[in-house]
């Protein structure tokens, strides 16, 4: 009887990964069917961004679905920068790694979208500049 009382908790860690695994498959195949269509598109912990006709729009997963929290027409880009996540606007380091955010700067607006990698934040910022020039 002890040995079977043993094995509760594995029973209960096991139903809990699964639990975990089918939650996020199912955050990503939302994600394939948001971003379809998308010229550019990324998912990580900070959320999931898309690039379609020229538009950058952000979302966050909440409640089973993304909500788009923000958009930023990529044809009025002038400038990027990488800043720190949580340090006000201390610029990133080029050694810098983590999370961090890609603030967006024209047409007078400054939008900040976040990235749970710097370096992805650092492939993005030399598309999105790439692409600004193409829709000049």
């Amino acid at each position: 009887m002890g040995h079977g009382l043993l094995w509760i908790p594995l029973l209960l860690v096991f139903l809990l990964l699964t639990s975990l695994g089918w939650l996020e498959r199912r955050r990503q195949r939302l994600f394939r069917d948001w971003a379809a269509g998308a010229e550019l598109a990324k998912l990580d912990a900070a959320g999931a961004a898309r690039l379609v006709d020229g538009v950058l729009s952000w979302a966050t997963f909440e409640a089973g679905q993304f909500r788009e929290t923000d958009a930023f027409e990529i044809k009025q880009l002038e400038l990027t920068e990488l800043l720190s996540l949580r340090s006000g606007e201390a610029p990133l380091t080029e050694e810098s790694q983590g999370a961090c955010r890609l603030r967006l700067v024209g047409g007078g607006l400054q939008k900040d979208l976040p990235f749970s990698d710097a370096e992805r934040a650092r492939r993005w910022m030399n598309e999105l500049m790439a692409r600004s020039r193409c829709e000049l």
